[in-house]
């Protein structure tokens, strides 16, 4: 009797893992993610608890995020070059996350980024750091230490600044709130036609020296507000207020050209240039 030899095919079965282990990019685990705990209910697992997601998004951005560094103008003239960041690619995580859930086929998932491009470039700088179009100079008492420390803070804010065409600046945005954290000081403040002290003290003739170095043909002012008395640094009219939850000064670039901001407080002197494209005409 002849014997016939059956073969069965092998049967594999496969389990889906029930972790995630997510790691930098030097192979270091950053965080473990279990299948269990994604899904709004255990029971039915098509519902992927979203917030949970985007939690583990903001932990993973946090990471891997690098501050890009726009180009600037040195001192002597020389432009320092622009610095990329780096930031989580969302959505390629998101598409690798739903992958594991859905199919469970990968254990190990390094975190996917992308690069942040710095909004201002040493060639953009290199063509507009030449003319010169406007410029004001104010003067304070180098004596008063606390003044003149917050006056070099904002001015260093806005050094180097590039407004491009169309956009708008904010010097509240720009130079960013003033607290005791970020190094300003107490001192005297005009409150309701009264002096005082409060932190940032000075700031105003900044913006007022600012003021007065854009007001030109191809600037369009939006928002400028007087002091509620006559101030020293610049003529009656020609100041301009800022507090960070109150009054700010801001103006829209209308040349056809970004439009460059040079600042510098020293030596009991606040000096404001205001420089664009050989090229720039106002629209």
């Amino acid at each position: 009797m002849q014997k016939i030899l059956l073969t069965l095919p092998f049967l594999f079965i496969h389990f889906p893992a029930e972790e995630l282990t997510i790691e930098d990019s030097n192979n270091n685990r950053v965080q473990v993610i279990k299948r269990s705990e994604v899904f709004t209910s255990i029971e039915d697992p098509l519902f992927i608890d979203h917030n949970k997601k985007r939690n583990i998004a903001g932990h993973l951005n946090q990471q891997v995020y690098q501050k890009p560094e726009n180009a600037k103008v040195l001192n002597s003239g020389a432009i320092l070059p622009e610095k990329t960041g780096l930031e989580l690619d969302y959505n390629q995580f998101e598409k690798q996350y739903i992958h594991f859930l859905a199919k469970g086929d990968i254990a190990t998932l390094q975190i996917p980024t992308k690069r942040i491009h710095p909004r201002v470039t040493a060639e953009v700088l290199s063509e507009i750091k030449e003319k010169k179009i406007g410029a004001y100079v104010t003067y304070f008492p180098k004596q008063h230490a606390e003044r003149t420390l917050n006056i070099k803070l904002a001015a260093k804010a806005i050094d180097s600044h590039v407004i491009f065409p169309g956009e708008r600046f904010s010097f509240n945005k720009v130079v960013g709130e003033r607290t005791e954290e970020r190094g300003y000081e107490r001192a005297p403040v005009i409150i309701k036609g009264e002096f005082a002290e409060d932190v940032g003290g000075g700031i105003c003739q900044v913006s007022s020296t600012l003021y007065n170095a854009v007001n030109l043909e191809g600037v369009e002012i939006v928002e400028r507000y007087a002091h509620s008395r006559d101030v020293s640094y610049v003529p009656p009219g020609k100041d301009a207020t800022v507090s960070w939850h109150g009054p700010d000064f801001a103006f829209v670039n209308r040349y056809n050209q970004p439009l460059l901001i040079r600042a510098s407080a020293q030596n009991g002197q606040m000096q404001i240039s205001i420089f664009t494209s050989e090229d720039a005409e106002s629209t």
